[in-house]
């Protein structure tokens, strides 16, 4: 925790040089973000089922009336009673964003392993609208990086964040989906762990505070989360 104070002037002066590592680093970004969107992308191949509000989907259907899908690999087994608190602590900071994303051409969901009837009264429980899916029984999501029952059954044998290791049953991530033109779906882009932190806008505000996360001393790191209605 910083302890010194200074003069009003020379407050400016050290503002105004972090001021130059931020713009470099936003350029950094820039250069990235745009890197990422030229990636090349996969063909979708197989035919993936889900379980929705609307009965039975195929990946396709999920997209609504948009041409992208973000999908967020929701952290909720088969068999737990409750979703993943720091899945849940994404959640809380996503939610509420889909009809901006919709004014770009763009779909979010979260899909997890748990059957549906679960996630829906989890989602209630939390206060949370966005779409939610089951993916239970379906391959998808051990073939996008994030589940591991038995090891790392997928096609890819990627591992967790492409690692080629499987620490956990359980993992998340983001994964994004193009339809294309001929109709067909493409998978141009994953990202997990600290590649998540751009969906998490809590984390950004407290990163703009004198204590910042202050989970230096936790036994881990997000030991301090918990479901948003779980707080005193």
């Amino acid at each position: 925790m910083p302890t010194k104070t200074v003069s009003r002037s020379e407050w400016l002066q050290a503002r105004q040089a972090l001021m130059e590592k931020e713009r470099a680093l936003l350029q950094h970004q820039d250069e990235v973000t745009a890197a990422r969107r030229e990636l090349p992308m996969v063909r979708v191949e197989k035919d993936y089922h889900f379980q929705t509000e609307a009965g039975e989907q195929t990946l396709a259907q999920l997209f609504g009336d948009c041409d992208q899908l973000l999908v967020y690999h929701f952290m909720f087994g088969p068999d737990w009673e409750q979703g993943c608190p720091s899945c849940s602590f994404w959640a809380d900071n996503y939610n509420g964003t889909q009809r901006h994303l919709a004014a770009r051409n763009t779909s979010l969901i979260a899909v997890s392993n748990a059957p549906l009837d679960k996630l829906l009264q989890y989602r209630k429980r939390l206060g949370w609208t966005f779409p939610w899916v089951s993916a239970e029984g379906s391959a998808f999501s051990g073939d996008f990086g994030v589940s591991f029952y038995g090891g790392d059954s997928s096609d890819c044998q990627m591992g967790y964040n492409y690692s080629g290791e499987s620490p956990m049953e359980e993992a998340p991530g983001i994964s994004v989906f193009l339809r294309l033109d001929d109709g067909s779906i493409a998978h141009s882009y994953s990202t997990f762990a600290r590649g998540l932190e751009p969906a998490n806008g809590a984390y950004h505000l407290l990163d703009m505070t004198p204590l910042g996360r202050d989970e230096g001393d936790l036994p881990f790191t997000m030991a301090w989360i918990k479901r948003n209605d779980e707080y005193l």
